[in-house]
């Protein structure tokens, strides 16, 4: 219902402006969890068919460096055929995954800062050794592969620490600072 000699001018921010909020606010809130976990936990795993805390937390630590291959190339074939394959990281502090996570979210930012919306639409695709494992327009593979994918192994790694009765830190609401009772 419109009032009579009211106006209202609203401007929807760009998909890129969007995009930048979201992603300021879920890289610092898993730099909080990141952060949280004990230098003793690296190794640890709940169950023989789970990767461990360190595993987990280096992958959720390079998915951020992922950014610019996806603004920057049409494909990306992490085990090409007649090349070497991706190396997942490595690192064995905690100290030393921060760092490579900072890196990586600072050039992430940078590769979303940069992004001509215009090409938010054309297709990427991620490839193992030559075959197309997905192939979705990029809007799509920010927020899946990229987003979505960073969440889902933030909240396995929530879950492994409060398994070890580490505190974990508030994201959306108050912080968690109290272990789980036995």
């Amino acid at each position: 219902m419109a009032i009579p000699g009211l106006r209202i001018d609203f401007m929807m921010p760009s998909y890129v402006d969007q995009l930048l909020v979201e992603y300021d606010r879920e890289m610092a809130n898993t730099r909080k969890v990141l952060a949280c976990i004990p230098a003793d936990k690296l190794t640890w795993r709940a169950s023989p068919r789970t990767n461990t805390i360190g595993w987990v937390a280096n992958h959720i630590a390079e998915i951020p460096g992922w950014l610019p291959k996806i603004f920057q190339q049409s494909a990306w074939d992490f085990a090409p055929p007649d090349g070497e394959p991706y190396q997942f990281p490595d690192y064995q502090t905690v100290g030393a995954l921060l760092e490579f996570f900072d890196g990586n979210v600072q050039t992430g930012r940078a590769a979303i800062a940069s992004l001509d919306e215009n090409t938010l639409s054309d297709s990427w695709s991620l490839l193992q050794a030559g075959q197309v494992f997905m192939s979705h327009p990029r809007f799509l593979v920010v927020r899946n592969f990229v987003q979505n994918h960073l969440i889902h192994h933030r909240a396995a790694l929530l879950v492994y620490l409060r398994l070890n009765e580490i505190p974990v830190p508030g994201m959306y609401g108050p912080a968690d600072d109290m272990p789980l009772e036995p």
